[in-house]
């Protein structure tokens, strides 16, 4: 049990730090638009590289920085793209309409976009199978799998709680400003976390 607590513990501070993934989460939670598909997707998609870190994954893509280095140009990309998109969604806010079918992006399109926001994002490999890989290997017998438990529940949890948990911000993002706010707040972190993907090559 004490190494899934520090699974728990190592898990969310690496993942509450806000970032790409989490401004996606975020929006669409407030929205209430396929708020369960993209929970899925964020945590199925973690405990998957959290499970092949502490198979000893983790080792393999650290010697491959090449690997790393394609996937940090094509998530710069999309990063920089998704910025653009969320700027011109700010030049021309809307007040939050739920079960607005002519608003809504598609099952596929949010699909798609949750698992670029994770897969193109070199960090993820770096936190997931790298990182937390090399400190569940340090625990003895079983006890690594505890700690993957552990870090997998608290990926669980916190996507759960963030996209939840947003519908409370639905009253505020009745008015076209809030999502004016919101669009540039997520275009500037997707934007900073390009350019920081890129001068650190």
């Amino acid at each position: 049990m004490t190494s899934f607590a520090l699974g728990v513990g190592i898990g969310l501070s690496l993942i509450v730090a806000i970032g790409a993934q989490n401004a996606f989460v975020l929006r669409q939670g407030i929205a209430r638009r396929h708020v369960a598909l993209v929970v899925a997707i964020c945590a199925v998609s973690d405990a998957v590289l959290i499970t092949a870190g502490v198979a000893g994954v983790g080792a393999v893509v650290d010697r491959l920085p090449v690997l790393v280095t394609v996937v940090t140009v094509a998530g710069a990309v999309f990063l920089l793209t998704y910025g653009a998109l969320a700027f011109r969604r700010a030049l021309r806010p809307s007040a939050l309409v739920l079960g607005d079918d002519r608003a809504m992006a598609s099952r596929r399109t949010v699909a798609l976009t949750a698992l670029a926001l994770t897969w193109l994002n070199p960090h993820v490999y770096l936190d997931t199978m790298v990182f937390l890989g090399s400190v569940a290997n340090r625990e003895t017998g079983s006890g690594r799998w505890w700690f993957a438990g552990g870090a997998v529940v608290a990926s669980l949890v916190w996507f759960s709680t963030l996209g939840v948990g947003a519908r409370f911000l639905t009253p505020v993002f009745a008015r076209p400003g809030a999502w004016r706010v919101l669009d540039l707040a997520v275009g500037v972190v997707m934007v900073v976390i390009a350019v920081v993907l890129i001068t650190g090559l």
